[in-house]
């Protein structure tokens, strides 16, 4: 028998009946709720009284209408992680750049319709810290009749890796901006990532993964024993079982490679049992990577390419019309005392797009920092032609401390053509880029003390956000965003703003 495991940073639930269905709609009642995990009771954010949230389940092609009603007394948005968003820039959530949040006791309907895509996603707040707790998984389903490109397995689950925090996130992230250190750690364990800001392995006892698809796209299908999944990543994977009746562990434990980060070393458990097993029999265990193992991250990265079959091509950009290189890495804020992002961008409404393409100065990225680690704020973006084609090098730098980046890029997926460690080299390195199968993501992991490289076709009209997916460092202000121009008419063209947007 084969279970497919839908994983990514948000528990487990059974697939609904098929319904098919051209309009899927939803309401969302933001809500607190007491809640009990781990021994500790506090009331937190959900919608619909659920942590995890509901899951969404779509088709491809469907058209999706969530109603979202706040009754906190939080300003609330929600973004649809990794839905491409198709000239509906409006519906993307991320709150201050497509829209202002829904007040207390005001609603929005999110409308967007799934185009070209097939897997899982999911979607959680993008505003504050209320990600902690507002998440959930979102579906979505091959057309009718369109089979998956692998035997289609015989059940499926949604797990969801989240974390569990005793403190209340806001006070813990309202703390940490007024002293510039790092926040606390949560006291206890994830549940199963929508982790806030930890990299996690993941491993089922005695049992190998067959990975078969990463955020909503599928690759060539490969047999491991541990997955790497950042927050904002989703992986699908599917387990064979094939052991004899019993208790096996799933584990999930974190990775972080930077020797200076407080990290909760612990591991979160669970158990899979076999039909008939019965309570009394014992649980097979399995160890986890140490929580630095970079080899065992790397052997699963590098293991990753598109299926680039017939059906579903990788449309790799073979020409490059805007070359760019983003650094990211600490630097510190006079004005606040506050450990800032490089590359940052504060929101005021205003706005100029002459965002830099380069650093504003060169220094050895991954050697010696330089002496002036102040950094500077603008509100700026970086403007693109409707279907030109862009290349980003994401550079790691040893600012303070190197550190693994997941950054997240709003409105499109990516190819990341390559990475490594050190400097980038734009004489050498790209002639060892993958422009036939890369690995098609809308979230990537800039290794520490590295770069990658991505490549995309701006073909959607709109602001995009990209940030770092750790939220403590999207805060600090590791974020910037695209405005692609409208193309030729109105198929190339933003939609209007609905006229329900909400209004600051």
């Amino acid at each position: 028998m084969e279970l497919w495991i839908r994983v990514f940073i948000l528990v487990a639930c059974l697939l609904p009946a098929i319904v098919e269905c051209k309009v899927r709609q939803y309401q969302f009642n933001v809500v607190m709720k007491n809640t009990t995990r781990l021994c500790s009771t506090k009331s937190i954010v959900t919608v619909n009284g659920k942590f995890p949230g509901p899951t969404i389940y779509a088709r491809e092609d469907d058209t999706v209408l969530i109603r979202v009603i706040n009754h906190v007394k939080y300003n609330v948005s929600i973004h649809w992680h990794g839905v491409r968003q198709l000239r509906t820039g409006w519906a993307d959530g991320p709150a201050y750049i497509t829209q202002c949040p829904i007040r207390p006791g005001h609603s929005y309907v999110y409308n967007f319709t799934i185009t070209g895509q097939r897997g899982t996603l999911l979607w959680h707040a993008h505003i504050l810290w209320l990600r902690a707790t507002l998440h959930g998984a979102l579906v979505i389903l091959p057309k009718l009749g369109v089979p998956y490109p692998f035997p289609k397995p015989d059940h499926e689950a949604v797990v969801v890796l989240a974390e569990w925090w005793k403190s209340d996130t806001e006070a813990v992230i309202n703390e940490a901006l007024k002293s510039g250190l790092a926040p606390n750690m949560p006291h206890k364990l994830r549940l199963i990532n929508a982790a806030l800001n930890e990299e996690l392995f993941f491993k089922i006892a005695g049992h190998k993964l067959t990975v078969v698809e990463v955020d909503a796209t599928y690759v060539k299908p490969f047999k491991t024993d541990t997955v790497l999944i950042a927050p904002g990543q989703t992986t699908n994977v599917i387990v064979v079982a094939d052991q004899g009746a019993g208790k096996y562990m799933l584990a999930a434990s974190p990775f972080l490679d930077t020797p200076i980060v407080a990290v909760d070393n612990m591991t979160a458990t669970a158990t899979l049992h076999y039909s008939g097993t019965l309570a009394s029999s014992p649980t097979t265990f399995t160890s986890t990577p140490a929580r630095n193992a970079t080899p065992v991250a790397n052997n699963f990265v590098n293991s990753l390419r598109s299926l680039n079959s017939k059906k579903y091509p990788a449309k790799v950009p073979q020409k490059v019309d805007h070359s760019l290189f983003f650094t990211v890495g600490l630097g510190i804020n006079p004005a606040h005392l506050v450990k800032q992002e490089t590359e940052a961008v504060q929101w005021q409404g205003v706005f100029t797009t002459d965002f830099p393409a380069n650093p504003p100065f060169a220094f050895n990225y991954t050697g010696t920092p330089p002496a002036n680690l102040a950094t500077t704020t603008g509100t700026k973006v970086y403007k693109l032609p409707y279907n030109s084609t862009v290349q980003v090098v994401l550079q790691d730098t040893g600012i303070i401390a190197p550190e693994n980046h997941p950054v997240h890029l709003h409105g499109f997926n990516f190819f990341a053509v390559g990475r490594g460690l050190g400097n980038f080299n734009p004489k050498t390195d790209p002639q060892n880029f993958n422009l036939i199968d890369p690995v098609e993501r809308n979230t990537i992991g800039v290794p520490s003390g590295g770069w990658v490289a991505i490549r995309f076709l701006a073909d959607n009209p709109g602001v995009w956000f990209m940030h770092c997916h750790l939220e403590v460092h999207t805060t600090w202000g590791l974020k910037m965003a695209f405005l692609v121009e409208n193309g030729k008419g109105p198929n190339e063209s933003i939609l209007p703003p609905p006229k329900d947007l909400p209004k600051c």
